[in-house]
C-alpha cells in the first residue's frame, strides 16, 4: 500500500471521489499495472484522454485536474487544479514521510549507470528505491520520489538538465543527503555559451544541500573549484574522487581482464582494489563516485566491493555480445544509448582496448544538442589519440560526414545520411572474428542497428 486518498488529498489540497489505495503509480496506460494511482499528465499528449483505458486495466484512480469526457462523474477520481503541481506536492509528502538516506546523482554522462551501481551496492545493506529508466527531468524526478515507499533505506534520484535552472527545483524538491556531480562536458551547448556554464547549471544540486549533508565532486575538472564554492556557502562536507593525488578517493590505475575491469583505487590513503563486469575507465570514475555515497549512506565497504563485482553496464552503455555470424562469430559493443565528446571518447578507447583476431569498426552516428560549435566536435574526434589503434569507422549523418573527412583515408569506411541506410547495408561491412562499436545520439535511432546486427543470431 503506497497511497491511501486520503494522504493525496493531504498532499496536494485535492478532492476524492472515493476511497481508494494505490499499490504504486503510473503515467503509462501501456504498462500501468492492476492496483496503480494513474496520474494524467500533460506532455506530448494529454494523459486525460486515457483516464478511461487506465482504468480499463485495472488502475485504483486516477489523479486528474477535471472529469474527462466519457468518465463517470462517481468514477475513482482525485481531483486537483494542476496535475503536475499535485504531483510534485505529493513527492514532497513522501520525502517528508522516510527516513531514507536520500542520493542524488547529477552529470554531463553516466547518471543512469551510477544509479544503478547504487543500486547494486546498496541492496546488499537495505532495501533501496531507485528511479525508473532515465526518470530525470521536470516530471521524472517527482515521480520516482512519489513512487518511493515509506519504509526504504536508501534512495537513489537521477536528476537530468536541459537547461539553467532545472536542476536546482529538483534537487530541493528531493532534500538530498548526499549529491554528487560526477563529470562536466560539452552537453546540451544549444542551451549553455560555454562548458563554464553547464558547471554552475550542475553545481545548482548542492545549493540547498544542508550542513548535515555531503556533497561528492570530481575533482579532476577544471571547473571542480566552481563547484567547491558553492559547497562552501552551504557548509557542506565534502569528498573527492578522480585520479589527483589529493583525491580523497583515488583511482590509481585500471586494467581489463576478460569482460571485466580491475581497478586499484586509494580511498583516504588505503589501498583498495574492485572489479565489475563493464569496461572503460569512466565505469571505474563513476565506481567510485558511487562507493564514496554508498559509504555515507553507512555501508560497509566489504559488502560495496563485493555487490560492485556483480554490476553489468546498462543496456545500450557498453554492453558485449558475440553473434554468430557467417561461419564463426562475431563481437559487438553496445554503446547506442545516446553520445556526446566525452562518452563518445570513453566507447571508442574501450574499442581502441579491445582484442580482436579480426577488425576493429566503429559505427558512430551524430551527437545533438552541441550548439554553434557542433561540427567541430565532430571533427575533433577524428583527431583522438585511440583512433590509430580503431581499423575502419562508418559513419551516419550530415555532421558526421566532417569526421569521415578529416579521418586518415585508410579509416574510412561507409559514410550514408541516415541510420536505415546504414541498416541495410550493415551485414555486408563485418566479418568473421571482427568486433563493432555502435554508437549515436538518440535521435539517430542507432539501437536500429544493434537490433539488425543481433538478427544475425536468429
Amino acid at each position: 500500500m503506497l497511497w491511501l486518498s486520503k494522504d493525496v488529498e493531504t498532499a496536494t489540497g485535492g478532492y476524492a471521489v472515493t476511497n481508494w489505495f494505490a499499490t504504486g503509480i503510473s503515467i503509462d496506460t501501456r504498462t500501468i499495472q492492476v492496483g496503480e494511482l494513474f496520474v494524467a499528465l500533460k506532455d506530448q499528449r494529454d494523459g486525460h484522454d486515457f483516464v478511461a483505458t487506465a482504468l480499463a486495466n485495472g488502475a485504483c484512480a486516477a489523479l486528474v485536474s477535471r472529469v474527462p469526457d466519457g468518465i463517470d462523474k462517481n468514477a475513482p477520481l482525485l481531483i486537483v487544479s494542476d496535475v503536475l503541481a499535485a504531483l510534485l506536492d505529493m513527492a514532497q509528502f513522501a520525502r517528508a514521510r522516510t527516513k531514507a538516506v536520500v542520493i542524488g546523482v547529477t552529470g554531463s554522462v553516466g547518471k543512469t549507470s551510477t544509479k544503478e551501481m547504487l543500486k547494486t551496492i546498496l541492496s546488499m545493506s537495505g532495501k533501496v528505491h531507485v528511479a525508473e529508466k532515465s526518470f530525470n527531468n521536470h516530471w521524472g524526478v517527482p515521480l520516482t520520489l512519489a513512487r518511493m515507499p515509506m519504509d526504504v533505506d536508501f534512495a537513489v534520484i537521477e536528476i537530468g538538465m536541459n537547461n539553467p535552472g532545472e536542476i536546482r527545483p529538483l534537487a530541493k524538491l528531493a532534500n538530498l543527503d548526499v549529491a554528487i556531480v560526477l563529470n562536466v562536458s560539452a552537453v546540451h551547448l544549444k542551451s549553455f555559451k560555454n562548458v563554464h556554464e553547464i558547471a554552475y547549471a550542475k553545481s545548482e544540486i548542492f545549493e540547498n544541500l544542508s550542513s548535515k549533508a555531503t556533497a561528492i565532486v570530481n575533482n579532476d575538472l577544471p571547473l571542480t573549484s566552481v563547484m567547491m564554492k558553492i559547497i562552501k556557502k552551504v557548509d557542506a562536507k565534502v569528498i573527492t574522487f578522480g585520479h589527483a593525488i589529493n583525491s580523497d578517493y583515488r583511482l590509481i590505475e585500471t586494467k581489463r581482464q576478460n569482460e571485466k575491469t580491475i581497478s586499484h583505487v586509494m580511498i583516504n590513503g588505503v589501498n583498495t582494489t574492485f572489479n565489475f563486469h563493464a569496461e572503460g575507465n569512466h565505469f571505474a570514475m563513476n565506481a567510485l563516485a558511487a562507493i564514496a555515497a554508498a559509504q555515507v549512506a553507512g555501508a560497509s565497504l566489504s559488502k560495496i566491493i563485493q555487490a560492485l563485482s556483480d554490476w553489468k553496464a546498462p543496456a545500450g552503455r557498453g554492453e558485449r555480445q558475440l553473434i554468430k555470424f557467417s561461419s564463426g562469430c562475431i563481437e559487438l559493443i553496445d554503446e547506442s544509448y545516446n553520445a556526446n565528446p566525452a562518452s563518445m571518447a570513453a566507447a571508442l578507447e574501450v574499442l581502441a582496448n579491445s582484442e580482436t583476431l579480426g577488425s576493429k569498426i566503429a559505427v558512430l552516428g551524430e551527437m545533438g544538442e552541441l550548439g554553434s560549435e557542433e561540427l567541430s566536435y565532430h571533427v575533433k574526434l577524428a583527431s583522438l589519440d585511440v583512433i590509430t589503434h580503431i581499423d575502419i569507422f562508418h559513419l551516419v549523418g550530415p555532421m558526421m560526414q566532417s569526421m569521415y573527412e578529416a579521418l586518415p583515408i585508410k579509416k574510412r569506411g561507409l559514410w550514408v545520411e541516415t541510420t536505415d541506410e546504414l541498416v541495410l547495408q550493415i551485414r555486408s561491412l563485418l566479418s568473421v572474428n571482427d568486433i563493432v562499436m555502435v554508437k549515436g545520439s538518440n535521435y539517430t535511432r542507432f539501437s536500429k542497428i544493434v537490433e539488425a546486427i543481433k538478427k544475425f543470431d536468429a
